[in-house]
């Protein structure tokens, strides 16, 4: 998607979401509702959805999208690289990623933003995947991490 296309989706998605979010301040309401709204606005959002940290494993949460991975591999693949080195990740081909994780062969890129509570901990990730090369870019980290902002605020 053209840069300045992909900005103004953004940023409408973004305004339909802040309103969205007033709807309920329950996290998991929030995280559903916006894996919805991205995944089916978004044409090349393949699998979009949330794996959060529960008793030291990084488990599948709210998704769209084809069958998920429940629990993934500790300190491996993408969504543990984001958390481990506590950033988002864009990852233009996933099988040059060291370690990754296929939850569904068709996945060729990925990009992967932290969630951070009110108190700026780390306690899970949005994922989303695409099955085209190269499909997310800086425009797509930066209004994620505006969105993902969202579930706590």
């Amino acid at each position: 998607m053209e840069p300045s296309k992909k900005q103004a989706r953004y940023l409408r998605l973004y305004e339909q979401l802040e309103g969205l979010m007033h709807k309920s301040s329950d996290p998991d309401a929030r995280m559903a509702t916006i894996a919805a709204v991205l995944h089916h606005k978004m044409g090349y959002f393949f699998w979009t959805g949330f794996y959060f940290l529960k008793s030291g494993e990084l488990t599948v949460r709210n998704y769209q999208g084809p069958l998920a991975c429940q629990v993934l591999k500790k300190h491996t693949g993408v969504c543990w690289a984001s958390i481990d080195q506590q950033k988002t990740m864009v990852v233009p081909d996933v099988h040059q990623f060291p370690g990754h994780i296929g939850c569904d062969s068709r996945s060729k890129s990925e990009i992967v933003v932290p969630v951070r509570d009110l108190e700026g901990n780390i306690t899970g990730v949005l994922d989303v995947d695409s099955e085209a090369l190269g499909s997310f870019d800086m425009t797509d980290a930066e209004w994620l991490e505006k969105i993902v902002n969202l579930i706590y605020h």
